[in-house]
């Protein structure tokens, strides 16, 4: 005579966050400014202002944009400032560093602004494995605006959860 297997997970309070569940749609881009300085090193302000102005941006409608230089140029921050000003009609965001640093900025934005009053006294697990790349700073910035809430915080899966938090009694 088979037993009837009980999910105790499905029963029990505890409650999974899946920051996957968070990631925006939109293409990342790495824009490089290399090719709009001479020789890739060197900025000339009249030349690179022509670029700014006569470059299409609408192709970057929806997108999320990281403006980097890939040369060991010393580009001053005005120059990123103008592209940004061009792209800010188009692009979701627009940032300076990598692409890892653009996801990072984004999953901090939504982290800022997510509620998470429905996790109050209640035992949480961070879901770790995603098909998404949701970056370590995000599961960090996470963990510490669920602290004071959350009964208690673990990190993985149901099955196999590291505990991270007790709150004491």
């Amino acid at each position: 005579m088979a037993e009837e297997i009980i999910n105790r997970v499905a029963n029990s309070k505890l409650k999974v966050i899946d920051l996957e569940d968070f990631y925006p749609k939109g293409k990342r881009i790495l824009f490089d400014i290399k090719d709009w300085l001479l020789e890739g090193l060197v900025l000339r302000e009249k030349e690179f202002r022509a670029h700014v102005a006569e470059y299409d941006w609408s192709q970057y409608k929806d997108c999320y944009v990281a403006l980097h230089c890939s040369t060991d140029a010393i580009v001053p921050d005005w120059a990123y400032m103008l592209i940004s000003l061009e792209l800010q009609e188009f692009s979701k965001m627009t940032v300076i560093g990598s692409l890892d640093l653009l996801e990072s900025i984004i999953y901090t934005t939504i982290i800022l602004e997510l509620d998470l009053s429905i996790y109050q006294d209640m035992p949480v697990i961070i879901k770790g494995c995603s098909n998404k790349p949701v970056p370590a700073n995000a599961l960090v910035l996470l963990s510490q605006k669920l602290k004071p809430i959350a009964k208690s915080i673990m990190f993985g899966e149901a099955c196999s959860a590291v505990p991270l938090f007790k709150r004491k009694k």
